[in-house]
């Protein structure tokens, strides 16, 4: 893995051999995997703190649900779900916090509470979305989606899936960066399972290199995906070896750099392996 590094508000991570683990807080009730598990402060601030005590690199704070068929979430509620356990883990913990949502509003909360990260699986298309990172001089998750989580997956077609999505993560590289967000600070993710079939994710697993000319981390989502179960014919419970062999398999290629996952345990005992293996290589 070649050596990287992603600056933030007052923060500098140095990614390489070893990848950074992101762990998953899912506030909400519908979530495809966890949801309803850590609905109210107390126990996803509780989660979140045991994933920080496994080796989380990074906490990844969710009010929303962004499951394919998903329906959107009111502002308020969304507000109401994340912004106390973001203060909460502000308080309680040195880990970067990263929120993933949509909706610019509730990245100003949590960016005003403490949080260091957006991570926004629309790519940031939303200008007040960019305005308000560079505000903040926060990092930011882009992602690949094609529609939104309510019609992401109904028939997603592409040409060539590799090359369409390497475009758009450096368009939208472009953009931030024309915007007042230097590159420095943005991790591009392709959005595994959001708009893609099968086929798409593999394809996509099997090139992720492709995004490496664009000189940033890449963040790799699989964790408990659909096509995990598919593939392997696993209900949701059973899908984290699954989950962590791709992500195993990414970033012992150099081609995954921030691991978002549920079972931070498991992938933080993979990221030390992969890194003393590395150590050894002639």
């Amino acid at each position: 893995m070649v050596p990287l590094t992603w600056h933030f508000r007052d923060r500098t991570l140095h990614i390489g051999p070893r990848p950074l683990v992101m762990g998953i807080v899912n506030v909400t009730p519908d979530s495809f995997s966890d949801g309803g598990n850590f609905r109210d402060t107390a126990a996803a601030t509780a989660h979140a703190l045991r994933l920080v005590a496994e080796g989380a690199d990074i906490l990844d704070i969710g009010g929303e649900s962004t499951r394919p068929g998903a329906e959107p979430v009111s502002l308020a509620d969304e507000l109401r779900r994340v912004v106390p356990v973001v203060t909460e883990l502000v308080a309680r913990t040195s880990v970067p916090i990263s929120v993933d949502t949509m909706k610019a509003e509730v990245a100003l909360a949590c960016l005003e509470a403490g949080a260091a990260i957006v991570n926004d699986v629309s790519g940031f298309r939303d200008p007040a979305m960019i305005e308000i990172a560079k505000m903040f001089r926060a990092g930011a998750v882009v992602m690949h989606m094609r529609g939104d989580p309510t019609t992401m997956q109904l028939n997603p077609q592409y040409t060539d899936v590799v090359s369409e999505v390497t475009d758009y993560l450096q368009e939208r590289l472009r953009v931030l960066g024309e915007s007042g967000i230097p590159p420095e600070a943005v991790c591009l993710d392709p959005g595994i399972g959001f708009g893609k079939t099968l086929d798409h994710n593999l394809e996509l697993l099997a090139n992720l290199n492709s995004l490496a000319g664009l000189g940033r981390p890449v963040c790799l989502g699989v964790s408990r995906k659909g096509f995990i179960g598919k593939l392997c014919g696993r209900e949701l419970a059973a899908r984290d070896p699954g989950s962590l062999a791709i992500a195993s398999f990414a970033a012992a290629r150099g081609t995954a750099h921030v691991l978002r996952v549920h079972d931070v345990a498991g992938a933080r005992d993979a990221a030390i392996l992969l890194e003393a293996i590395d150590q050894h290589r002639r």
